[in-house]
């Protein structure tokens, strides 16, 4: 049995690495997006409140947060393990999860943080483009289009607006400051385990099994 948490800045790769190691490991992933957004669509109680914070523009609260991740782990799929992907962010969401965890005899093994240099990030995310009609995703470094600015039968390449750089920085410096201390609490607890997660996707995927002793 293993209950993981896989933690990593925006563009890390971490929901790919996520989705190979639940595949691997016969486990669900557990993301508190995925699972904000099916509770506001199925009207659960937790899922009205979420929905009164989410459309007003407003963070949902830990304590609806968390409500959700408890419903989640209780269902029969996650009885084996699950990974938990974006969630906890902060130490005050790590101290209430275990709590959580602990009323149900359950106890996360490993924190996996992944990562990659913030310029490394940049590069990756400011370099994506779209097709303005079929939505297929080009990158002007990794996956070059035939040219800077169009696509395949010369569609409009776009670059969407959480892909600028501006955006970008804002959002990995929102993480570190978030997600510092959180590193820090685990890696006290002997739980973090270190990933990085430069070069081939394979590559990254065989270091993160080492890491966490799965064979």
């Amino acid at each position: 049995m293993k209950q993981l948490i896989f933690i990593g800045p925006p563009g890390a790769g971490k929901g790919t690495q996520a989705q190979r190691l639940c595949s691997k490991l016969s486990v669900p992933q557990v993301s508190t997006g995925d699972m904000l957004r099916a509770a506001r669509k199925a009207g659960t109680e937790l899922g009205r409140k979420a929905d009164e914070f989410m459309s007003a523009g407003l963070l949902v609260p830990d304590e609806v947060v968390i409500g959700l991740v408890r419903e989640r782990i209780a269902q029969p799929d996650a009885a084996a393990g699950f990974v938990l992907d974006g969630f906890p962010r902060t130490v005050a969401q790590a101290e209430s999860l275990e709590s959580t965890l602990a009323s149900a005899s359950k106890q996360i093994d490993d924190v996996v943080l992944l990562e990659v240099p913030d310029e490394l990030i940049v590069e990756r995310i400011t370099g994506r483009r779209v097709g303005e009609t079929s939505g297929r995703i080009f990158h002007l470094k990794y996956d070059p289009p035939p040219s800077p600015d169009r696509g395949e039968a010369g569609e409009r390449l776009l670059q969407r607006a959480d892909d600028r750089e501006d955006v970008v920085r804002k959002r990995l410096a929102e993480y570190a400051a978030l997600t510092a201390p959180l590193v820090a609490w685990y890696a006290n607890k002997g739980l973090l385990r270190r990933v990085d997660g430069v070069g081939a996707l394979d590559d990254v995927t065989a270091s993160l099994f080492r890491a966490i002793g799965v064979n």
